[in-house]
């Protein structure tokens, strides 16, 4: 019986299809140049015919090569080392060569066993984060080249990609102390990790040259379920901010101090390390540093290409790291003083943020939104806002909604572009996620004693100029507490301006839209002019407005035009003089819109009546 199956086929049924011998049909098959043009064609033509197809293995034996490079890494669950591994593959693919990968499962034992088995089997290895002591990696270098480490510093003679850990966590550390945290928690990685030596190198030096820094160092480990594990005794260390391994540690412990009721930034802020995929979705957003994971495995293929194959050319240098700032970090929590006492208010530049304070400490911040998702409309904010006393007054990126941002001008829809973040309401859908977010961009700003100008563009989504605005922000002593001023002066230089919100596209009752106040969520007493609680204060003309919660005090005034008051309580809580309550506003071409608030912060509960009496003297 004759064969019939293809893959049985050999070399030698070739050769005597094409007349000649096997030697010819394999120098034809590896592309040797030595063979006549027409015997070449004869050959091809005969494999063609009986679907002839050479064998890997018996070509890698004729050549000595097989085209496969081995990568040994400790753990493939780490999505960083799933990104490098993709760098590496796609770039490889481009040369010809095909990706071994074999995992030692963080097992600093099995390394050098799994290293040289992986080496037999390929023309080259990559080893990533190799976890082996260095007397162990010193004596299994020269057993595996080519090799090449990555994210661990091997002797002169052996190529490496290292990112400098301790530079990332460096950056960390800066960026929590200009936040204004001196006692910070380190959840180390594993002991037998290069980079986690790194780390602690780097924050030994931290140590030294910032003054007033503390380091509780606590071992914890690599994974989720390590910085889940974390959470009491970072609690017990009594700490206001938290540098995690990597990302996974801090998605752990995230997720503990939710369930434990810790809030994170407000009680506690926490950062990570990698800016894995995932880290932007975390709750809350995580402060990170960004390592170019991919591009880690890219170069990684670079360098060791350039040691196995001639002519392969000039590297490039490890990709920059940068800090990834998003909602996880925020200032240092400050205690609450029981006998409050200030001198005079002044404005000063911290960094690329200004701030609010007096002898009593910090009593505002203004960010400018520079690094908010465009999905939550960037615009510039104040938060914290806090008494004399300390009490915060102001919350930012609320798990209940995202998009809100301590106190800021926001307008659900201008010209039909989003300036309030989040979801817009649409006739006949409800709240639907469109791509219709605009931004407000500072210009500049000049600040003197008392008072911080910010003049502003606003842009919708396209990033065409739609509105200018200046802002006028000042601060003073007032009644046992303290004053804010809000004066904005809005021009529509662009043409006419329509005002809209989702009460007027069709949505009852949600006027929202103006100079918008998020406060903390806690049990609230509402007082105005037209009595106590909620219904009274909805939609009202009051010029006054006071939320209570506890012994703090929030006292919002409308000193000029009075727009009906859009508030909540029980969702959250939170209230605006509301631009479009039920009809859209509209402005001509080159027409100004002045919009003003007067808040009073004070370190005690008002009734109606002390509440009336304060608003008739501000």
């Amino acid at each position: 019986m004759g064969r019939t199956p293809k893959d049985s086929i050999t070399i030698a049924d070739v050769a005597r299809a094409a007349e000649v011998s096997r030697a010819t049909v394999s120098r034809v098959m590896n592309g040797r140049l030595s063979v006549a043009p027409e015997i070449v064609a004869r050959v091809r033509a005969a494999a063609e015919r009986l679907n002839y197809r050479p064998s890997d293995l018996a070509r890698s034996l004729s050549l000595g090569r097989t085209n496969m490079v081995a990568l040994v890494v400790p753990d493939l669950g780490n999505p960083l080392f799933q990104q490098i591994l993709r760098g590496i593959t796609n770039a490889s693919a481009a040369a010809g060569y095909k990706v071994l990968v074999a995992e030692t499962d963080e097992d600093p034992d099995a390394e050098a066993g799994i290293a040289i088995e992986a080496r037999r089997r390929c023309d080259a290895l990559i080893m990533v984060s190799p976890r082996m002591d260095e007397e162990r990696l010193l004596e299994l270098l020269p057993q595996v080249q080519p090799v090449i480490l990555v994210n661990r510093q091997g002797p002169a003679e052996v190529a490496s990609v290292v990112v400098d850990y301790g530079r990332a966590v460096r950056i960390v550390v800066d960026h929590l102390v200009g936040l204004g945290h001196r006692r910070l928690a380190f959840l180390s990685g594993p002991a037998a990790s290069a980079s986690n030596v790194l780390r602690l190198q780097a924050l030994a030096v931290a140590e030294r040259e910032i003054p007033g820094l503390e380091l509780v160092r606590l071992e914890c480990g690599r994974s989720i379920e390590d910085g889940y594990a974390a959470v009491e005794r970072v609690l017990e260390a009594q700490v206001t901010a938290v540098v995690a391994f990597n990302d996974l540690v801090a998605f752990g412990l995230l997720a503990r101090l939710n369930e434990v009721g810790v809030a994170v930034p407000a009680d506690l802020s926490v950062t990570g390390m990698d800016d894995i995929g995932l880290a932007r979705f975390a709750v809350p957003s995580l402060t990170t540093v960004r390592v170019p994971q991919t591009d880690l495995g890219e170069l990684a293929w670079q360098r060791l290409h350039a040691s196995i194959a001639a002519g392969a050319g000039e590297t490039d240098a490890v990709p920059e790291l940068r800090l990834a700032v998003r909602a996880s970090t925020g200032p240092v929590p400050q205690e609450p003083r029981s006998q409050a006492s200030a001198d005079q208010i002044g404005w000063l530049q911290q960094g690329d943020i200004f701030a609010l304070g007096s002898s009593a400490g910090l009593l505002a911040r203004y960010e400018f939104g520079r690094r908010m998702p465009q999905v939550h409309a960037p615009r510039p904010y104040l938060h914290p806002v806090r008494t004399l006393g300390g009490h915060p007054l102001t919350e930012v990126n609320p798990v209940d909604h995202r998009h809100h941002y301590g106190l800021s001008l926001s307008v659900a829809q201008v010209n039909g572009t989003s300036h309030w973040g989040g979801r817009t309401y649409v006739r006949g859908q409800g709240p639907t996620l469109l791509t219709n977010h605009g931004q407000q961009r500072s210009r500049g700003v000049t600040v003197d004693d008392r008072s911080l100008v910010d003049d502003i563009t606003w842009y919708d989504e396209q990033g065409r100029p739609q509105l200018v605005e200046r802002r006028c922000l000042a601060g003073d002593l007032a009644f046992g507490g303290w004053r804010l001023d809000w004066r904005s002066v809005l021009t529509a230089r662009y043409g006419s301006i329509r005002i809209d919100s989702p009460a007027t596209c069709g949505r009852e009752g949600a006027g929202y839209g103006g100079i918008f106040w998020r406060l903390p969520s806690a049990p609230t007493t509402v007082l105005s002019a037209d009595g106590e609680g909620l219904d009274a204060a909805f939609g009202s003309g009051s010029p006054w407005l006071a939320f209570v919660q506890g012994n703090v005090s929030l006292l919002l005034l409308q000193p000029d035009q009075v727009w009906p008051w859009f508030l909540r309580t029980t969702e959250y809580v939170g209230a605006c003089p509301a631009l479009a309550w039920d009809e859209p506003l509209t402005l001509q071409p080159n027409q100004d819109l002045t919009l003003s608030l007067t808040a009073l912060l004070l370190d005690r509960a008002v009734d109606a009546a002390e509440a009336k009496t304060l608003a008739d003297q501000l």
